[in-house]
């Protein structure tokens, strides 16, 4: 019988979005959907206009999507909600990435929403974890053909659920079983033999059989559990842009203590809460009351680009020397400075 043992992950990467980086939205999976991009610390949409299939293969390329299918136009996946970053987008189908090629500037446009452009490639080996308590862990299965079925454990090992993680856009992975603890699969067995450096965006850029190709049985089905996706809240205070900082990680909030904390770590929060600029000389004034729960960060040292508090240097994660007396509270201006906001 095997033993229902995790593989205990002990990975520090970040996820982090760049300025330039792409993601296609409410699609069927990553390699289809709106066109969003990210700027100035916020994810906008593409206007539609002169829209074509060069883009989308550009669009393809930077996402290591395989070849395009089809441009998408009239927010054929939905409208987005925030900034419309880019419009009158022309590629000659050769750059690497969307923001390389020729545009009217950022954030200037004469767009709605209802303009938003989307793509369809051809990598179409989507996957998912299910079975879990969360979209984030579970039995790993894979679409092929329209239909799913599972990965054998054969060879699997934590650069294999790294880029699962990153796929499914949540946290770094914290375990991968090599049995069930989500329980066997009932369909085919897809993936076999199945390699990856830990550098892919997908599971289809690993190596493996020939999809169906294997010698396993259900009882060998991988299961997956990645961290949720990070995210931070100000609680306590008049609105969303004040209060006392709690960083979500593992399942579970948390406080920051305030050690090392000044300007540049709250301008990072303010940034990623899309609240305007920190009110100078008020990160240690009147407190938001004290956090009963764990003290997930210490020590954290932003130089104040960084798109995450995430990306931000720290101790690990839940080692510190703090009380709850030095929760860190943050006051932001509550209004975004960039025109295009």
């Amino acid at each position: 019988h095997l033993l229902c043992l995790p593989l205990v992950l002990a990975l520090v990467t970040q996820f982090g979005a760049q300025p330039g980086s792409i993601r296609l939205v409410n699609g069927g999976g990553r390699c289809e959907g709106r066109v969003e991009i990210y700027y100035n610390g916020t994810w906008g949409t593409v206007c539609d206009d002169l829209w074509n299939m060069s883009s989308a293969r550009v669009v393809c390329r930077q996402l290591h999507c395989g070849e395009p299918k089809d441009a998408k136009k009239d927010a054929f996946f939905g409208s987005g909600e925030e900034s419309i970053w880019m419009d009158n987008v022309e590629c000659d189908g050769s750059e690497n990435a969307l923001n390389d090629c020729n545009f009217r500037g950022w954030g200037l446009h004469d767009c709605s929403h209802n303009e938003d452009a989307g793509v369809v490639c051809s990598d179409s080996l989507n996957i998912r974890l299910v079975d879990g308590n969360s979209s984030c862990k579970g039995r790993l299965e894979v679409n092929h053909n329209g239909t799913w079925g599972t990965v054998c454990n054969d060879q699997w090992d934590k650069k294999d659920a790294k880029v699962v993680c990153k796929q499914l856009q949540c946290g770094p992975p914290k375990f991968s079983y090599e049995c069930q603890p989500f329980g066997e699969g009932s369909g085919p067995i897809w993936l076999d033999e199945v390699h990856c450096t830990g550098k892919e965006y997908s599971l289809s850029e690993c190596r493996f059989s020939a999809p169906g190709v294997h010698d396993c049985e259900h009882r060998e089905d991988v299961s997956v559990m990645c961290r949720e996706p990070f995210k931070i809240q100000l609680v306590n205070g008049s609105n969303r842009c004040a209060g006392r900082l709690e960083v979500f990680y593992d399942g579970e909030w948390g406080s920051v203590c305030d050690d090392d904390w000044d300007t540049l770590d709250s301008q990072v929060v303010c940034n990623q809460l899309r609240c305007g600029d920190p009110q100078l000389n008020r990160e240690r004034g009147p407190r938001f009351g004290q956090a009963s729960g764990r003290i997930w960060l210490d020590d954290v040292q932003c130089n104040g680009y960084e798109s995450s508090l995430e990306e931000c240097k720290h101790r690990t994660w839940s080692y510190h020397d703090c009380t709850h007396k030095e929760d860190v509270s943050v006051y932001c201006t509550g209004v975004c400075l960039y025109i295009t906001c």
